[in-house]
């Protein structure tokens, strides 16, 4: 069952002001930068024109998934090996603490702190990304000191693939969430790269905006925890996240932790890979039943 147990020692998001006041750490707390854009900008570019002093650059579709398959999704989770290759020459090591921003409420920054706490390392997000930083920004590019990074499998208990979803369709023990925008979600506007409208049977909308605040922050622990509960994750042995393709679900993993709740799977081939594949059951339109979210907390 999911349950209500205390925080990880570094919390899921952390202030600018906590930023400040551990930047004398040195190399021992990276900056990352994770900026990626669905409509097709580019994320690098918006980085090199201007970023938190110190931070690199991770990319979403080299550094943090491995090449996209119909049957994988856009963003499958990369090779072990070559994530701990690919951290290690940005200068994350084994005992790097990773702080992680963007300036879309964290929803994808999200997937490089949700990869790295399941790991058991120490990331966080930056609560309220890029907008909330008062200081100057640098341009151009940052290179660390490449730092030995050991690879680690990535726990089976926190990853479902499509079989697994498919098992627990109609399972109230089960809970699926969807955290696409609701538009995509029902059908009624499905994203250019959607390979098909809706989403899958017995989802419950969940989108990743929910978990913010007004002002772009992660909302309150007891908030969330109202929110989730709210679409069954009380009471469900566990709770699994998807969106387009493994992405922005991870901030309904991470506010699923910060409100305590444990038992949570990421499902990386998310929509991409469930619509793809013919002989899996599609839905379209409204859900019963939905929490409305942190709302203007």
């Amino acid at each position: 069952m999911a349950k209500h147990e205390p925080s990880a020692p570094l919390p899921v998001a952390v202030t600018a002001e906590w930023l400040n006041e551990h930047q004398d750490l040195g190399a021992s707390v990276v900056l990352a930068d994770v900026r990626w854009y669905l409509d097709g900008r580019s994320g690098h570019a918006a980085y090199v024109a201007g970023h938190l002093p110190d931070a690199v650059f991770v990319d979403m579709d080299t550094d943090l998934a491995g090449p996209g398959t119909a049957s994988g999704g856009r963003h499958p989770l990369p090779d072990p090996e070559e994530f701990a290759t690919a951290l290690g020459d940005l200068g994350i090591g084994d005992d790097t603490t990773v702080i992680a921003y963007d300036d879309s409420g964290g929803s994808t920054a999200a997937r490089l702190v949700w990869m790295l706490r399941v790991l058991g390392s120490p990331a966080a997000l930056l609560d309220g990304g890029l907008q909330a930083w008062t200081g100057p920004l640098e341009t151009g590019q940052v290179i660390l000191r490449p730092r030995k990074r050991t690879p680690i499998p990535w726990p089976s208990d926190r990853i479902a693939d499509s079989d697994t979803v498919r098992a627990g369709l109609g399972d109230p023990a089960h809970v699926l969430l969807d955290a696409r925008a609701r538009e995509r979600y029902t059908g009624e506007s499905p994203a250019p790269v959607d390979p098909q409208p809706g989403h899958i049977p017995g989802a419950r909308s969940a989108p990743w905006q929910r978990n913010l605040t007004d002002a772009g922050h992660l909302a309150a622990p007891d908030v969330l925890r109202q929110h989730y509960t709210a679409l069954g994750a009380d009471t469900a042995r566990s709770v699994t996240a998807y969106c387009g393709s493994g992405v922005t679900s991870c901030l309904d993993l991470l506010a699923l932790e910060r409100a305590g709740f444990t038992g949570t799977r990421l499902y990386p081939g998310s929509w991409g890979a469930w619509a793809a594949t013919p002989d899996l059951p599609v839905e379209t339109g409204q859900a019963e039943s939905e929490s409305t979210g942190p709302g203007t907390t």
